[in-house]
């Protein structure tokens, strides 16, 4: 084909419907999976309570979805079928604050010009239903209960190149099954089955949504997870969030639902991913499950024809909000719910043990409303010199010099034990020994447990140096010849606006020439680092993201390296004493299940665990 000499010129002329159907539908229908979606979709806007989807062929054969709803009266079913047709909006009000699964009223005809497609439907109070064959048009009366069967036949027989693109059967399957998961997870209130070959693979009973998370995403994702809770205003976040141990190689654990609707927003993902920088490791995926409940107003659907993509109108608030909730459930360590626990229990027993004392709901114990978290709990007794409050106000050097890896560690003495919480209730328990300068090992209740010594004080030293930081500006080293390098137009405009906040961080950069920046003073702390990386990551960050958030990130990142060169090295021989003050501090720190790099600072030994290493019992 000679691409130099130009065609010849063809007429404009109108496009047939058919035509028109078929373009829609190659955005509309990519596979036999966003048929199940559309037509799901379709059914829970008709107010069902259970839906049935069996499939033939992993869905390419026939894909039969049917219903319990409101059923369509037989008059509109012809216009069903037609494009732009739909009873869920009437205008430009309704679109923009739209509350239904469905609205573009395109999906029923999209795939009827792809397909084989016939609708059955009876409407409440009809004498019997009406089954019409879309591609024929003709209306006949038919037999089923109150609500809606459609038939797909020979997915793509009109369009084999589409078909040839198509998976194996098992695959299509997969994907099918996965659609029909995403709506399950969001209606615990309708039943769900799903059939392949007359053979029921999955079956979701109607019920709480507690149940139907552990039903769908399994009893394990619920135990390794903890619950979300947050949100202001116009908008409410729920669910939960995986701990890091659980995290995944693949994104295939991440749910995220806007008002009821499965979407795919870097936004959203972004901000959870922020809410995990400091406890995951490597490249590893998070688990979560999060509801989003917005006005609808503030958010537009109406961005992608298959509706799994959306925009928010201040989507910097909704990714802090986000950012935020997530991370509050994950704050908490093990070892500090606890210590919570044991705290309520102790104090449950102290006041039981009172004399006159007779709980009623009139005369709440004392511990009635105890808090939930470690930061909401009664401060122990016990508090190492190094977790003082008076350090609380400490300068960024003072708080270095605290942690400066020849400085000791404090001790503690036993007797300092809180009494609320006696030594064998400790949830990392008393050490007892030291393993080539790497390793503690602990006795607590439940067995032995192992700490890496090292990493578990890296979390330590970073929460208290976030802590001591504040809005101060992190310590800068000014360079003696300036680093230059080509920047873009965008990189030279962010370094301008955030002059004030790249001097926080210890970056002086400054443009040389319309097309160049001249780093003139870099983090002390990072002197061996790639100041110009370090530069370029971070005017990404502000360009992109709100920048004080950007800021904050980048001063995390920052003060995990200046802890990690302050924290405790290997083989470095401790005390008893010692070994025990960072483990009680671990208890009172915030994410101290995991070192910044996303590393476990424990594990736990059960007693059965260590019998079975023995063949005890057998």
């Amino acid at each position: 084909m000679d691409l130099s000499s130009p065609a010849p010129r063809r007429a404009i002329r109108e496009l047939p419907d058919e035509l028109i159907s078929q373009i829609a539908a190659g955005e509309v229908v990519e596979r036999p999976a966003s048929v199940v979606r559309e037509l799901v979709d379709n059914a829970l806007d008709a107010g069902a309570t259970q839906i049935q989807v069996k499939l033939m062929a992993g869905g390419v054969r026939a894909i039969v979805v049917e219903d319990d709803g409101l059923g369509i009266p037989s008059e509109e079913l012809p216009l069903a079928l037609r494009r732009h047709a739909t009873s869920k909006i009437r205008s430009l009000e309704e679109l923009e604050a739209v509350g239904t699964m469905g609205f573009r009223g395109e999906a029923l005809a999209a795939i009827a010009s792809v397909s084989e497609m016939a609708i059955a439907s009876r409407s409440e109070g009809a004498a019997h239903a009406h089954r019409i064959d879309a591609r024929s048009g003709e209306l006949a009366p038919a037999a089923r209960a109150r609500g809606t069967s459609v038939e797909v036949r020979e997915l793509f027989f009109s369009t084999p190149a589409r078909r040839k693109f198509l998976k194996t059967d098992a695959t299509e399957l997969a994907h099918c099954v996965e659609a029909v998961r995403r709506h399950a997870l969001a209606r615990p209130d309708v039943g769900f089955a799903v059939w392949h070959e007359g053979k029921l693979v999955e079956q979701w009973r109607a019920g709480t949504a507690e149940q139907r998370v552990a039903d769908v995403l399994g009893q394990e994702f619920v135990a390794e997870s903890r619950e979300v809770a947050g949100g202001a205003g116009p908008l409410r976040i729920h669910g939960r969030a995986g701990l890091p141990e659980a995290s995944r190689s693949r994104a295939d654990m991440q749910y995220v639902y806007v008002n009821g609707r499965f979407v795919r927003d870097k936004l959203i993902n972004h901000g959870v991913r922020s809410a995990y920088e400091d406890v995951l490791h490597g490249h590893r995926q998070p688990c979560y499950l999060l509801f989003l409940e917005i006005d609808p107003s503030l958010v537009d659907v109406n961005v992608h024809p298959t509706k799994i993509e959306v925009r928010f109108r201040d989507g910097r608030e909704l990714h802090q909000r986000v950012r935020y909730a997530v991370q509050d459930a994950l704050a908490v360590s093990r070892a500090a719910e606890a210590v919570t626990a044991n705290s309520i229990q102790a104090a449950q027993q102290a006041a039981a043990d009172a004399p006159g004392f007779r709980p009623s709901p009139g005369n709440p114990p004392a511990w009635f409303g105890a808090a939930k978290t470690a930061s909401e709990a009664p401060a122990p007794a016990y508090m190492p010199s190094w977790r003082s409050n008076t350090q609380v106000s400490l300068g960024l050097a003072e708080a270095q010099a605290l942690y400066a890896p020849e400085t000791p560690l404090p001790t503690a003495p036993a007797a300092s034990a809180p009494s609320a919480l006696p030594s064998h209730d400790w949830p990392l328990g008393r050490a007892v020994a030291q393993i080539q300068g790497v390793y503690i090992l602990a006795e607590n209740a439940q067995g032995l447990i192992i700490v890496d010594m090292h990493a578990a004080h890296e979390r330590v030293v970073y929460e208290r140096l976030k802590a001591s930081l504040g809005a101060a500006a992190i310590e800068s080293q000014p360079l003696l010849i300036p680093v230059t390098f080509a920047a873009t137009a965008q990189e030279i405009a962010t370094a301008e606006a955030q002059a004030e906040g790249l001097l926080r961080l210890g970056l002086d950069v400054a443009p040389l020439s319309s097309k160049v920046l001249a780093v003139r003073a870099r983090p002390a702390a990072l002197a061996g680092g790639d100041v110009v990386e370090l530069t370029r990551g971070v005017l990404a960050e502000l360009a992109q993201f709100d920048a004080s958030q950007a800021i904050e990130r980048a001063q995390h990142e920052i003060l995990a390296t200046m802890a990690c060169h302050g924290a405790v090295r290997a083989n470095r021989q401790l005390t008893l004493d010692e070994m025990n003050a960072l483990l009680r501090d671990m208890e009172r720190t915030e994410r101290a299940d995991q070192c910044n790099h996303g590393r476990p600072t424990w594990r736990q030994l059960t007693m059965r665990e260590l019998d079975a290493l023995f063949l005890r019992g057998r």
